[in-house]
């Protein structure tokens, strides 16, 4: 149903280096880059940063959430930690989600811009 998204960034180059780090544990690279764009995904562009400089970071209460399909529980966990070390913000450190699925495990941060970033798989029998 969707194709790809699409999120406004501040500054780029800092952008698209802390998504690479973030994005990476799902499989994800740089497919595509322009001079204000990066695209991101496993064969196409599935995930753009565009540059915005006059972005206002985005309230926690914006409603802003975007939900990426990591392959395994491992995953989600690098995805958590790789963007806490790149200077992200957890939103929900990495667990089970009963309240969604017995078989929900995701992990939330927010990004330098406040953008709202789930990684989620879901466990096996």
């Amino acid at each position: 149903m969707i194709d790809h998204i699409s999120l406004p960034v501040r500054e780029l180059k800092a952008s698209a280096r802390f998504y690479d780090a973030l994005l990476k544990p799902l499989g994800m690279t740089r497919v595509r880059e322009a001079p204000q764009t990066v695209g991101y995904g496993k064969t196409y562009p599935e995930f753009w940063l565009n540059e915005r400089p006059q972005l206002t970071p985005l309230a926690e209460d914006s409603g802003l959430h975007i939900c990426l399909r990591a392959p395994d529980i491992a995953a989600v966990d690098a995805f958590h930690a790789a963007a806490l070390a790149a200077g992200a913000k957890s939103d929900g450190s990495p667990g089970k989600r009963p309240q969604y699925s017995d078989r929900y495990y995701a992990a939330f941060i927010r990004d330098w811009d406040g953008n709202r970033i789930e990684a989620v798989t879901f466990l096996r029998d």
